[in-house]
């Protein structure tokens, strides 16, 4: 992970950004900054060359889209790094729709839910594709996809995400499990 804040700082921001304080909010992304710049350049890096966008710029949208709403509530730094993560996700799969909607871009592409050690394919899963199988995981198990978003988006380890959640290490494991055969169904139903 990227440089660690104290975390009485951290909690403290998010309780007073949780209770509404708009300085808090200010702070918490400031405090989290390369955290939060590291989370874009991965979501650059896996689009494969194929935006224009830039990390700054994809962060800094982010962070525009995140300040206008006056209803976020955030637990602790985790779900705060996963909140980011997927309005980021949220902003490329909009600049991917309008390229293709302008009819001047390509597919744009995420490798497989594989661990390095089972990675086997060169199979490239749809943006799009993968952005709706979340929402159907989401309605189904919010915790799985959740689990997604601060494992695959976020980078975070098996044991930052059980102590995020509270819960062993083990149980994130399978949970991981579950999550990456709903996900491989359902991208591969599609085909």
């Amino acid at each position: 992970m990227a440089e660690e804040r104290p975390t009485g700082l951290i909690a403290d921001l998010v309780a007073r950004a949780d209770s509404g304080d708009r300085a808090a909010k200010d702070a918490l992304f400031t405090a989290l900054y390369g955290e939060l710049h590291r989370l874009a350049h991965s979501h650059i890096r896996r689009s494969a060359g194929t935006l224009t966008l830039s990390t700054t710029t994809l962060l800094h949208e982010a962070y525009l889209d995140m300040a206008k709403r006056d209803s976020l509530a955030f637990e602790n730094r985790g779900r705060f790094l996963a909140y980011a993560s997927r309005a980021m996700r949220g902003l490329i799969i909009g600049y991917v729709r309008d390229r293709k909607a302008l009819k001047r871009g390509g597919e744009l592409s995420f490798s497989p839910l594989l661990d390095s050690d089972t990675a086997h394919t060169d199979a490239a899963i749809d943006l799009e594709r993968l952005d709706e199988a979340l929402g159907e995981l989401a309605a189904v198990d919010a915790g799985l996809a959740e689990l997604v978003d601060l494992k695959f988006f976020c980078g975070f380890s098996f044991a930052e995400i059980a102590a995020v959640r509270g819960v062993s290490e083990r149980t994130v494991q399978r949970d991981w499990v579950k999550a990456r055969m709903v996900l491989h169904e359902q991208l591969h139903d599609e085909d």
